[in-house]
């Protein structure tokens, strides 16, 4: 077997051993991690800003392809000082 095969089958296992609550757990857990890269990625390009404005650049990136959630975004974006 090769060794990536053996990673895999072994990655596999352990996941198909979680709990439906660990699974929902380690999904959202992966989820606020992409949402703190995201955030400090924003930050290192446009420097620091209030929390409120970060959240809303956070989601516009996260959501920003789907026209209807980039307009809500924008919408609340507006609302934020600078």
């Amino acid at each position: 077997m090769p060794p990536g095969s053996m990673i895999e089958s072994e990655y596999r296992d352990r996941i198909d051993a979680l709990t439906p609550a660990e699974r929902v757990a380690r999904s959202a857990a992966l989820f606020a991690w992409t949402r703190d890269q995201i955030a400090r990625q924003i930050l290192a390009e446009q420097g620091a800003m209030d929390a409120e404005r970060l959240k809303w650049l956070v989601a516009l990136r996260l959501y920003g392809r789907e026209p209807s959630a980039r307009r809500l975004i924008q919408r609340k974006l507006s609302d934020v000082s600078g």
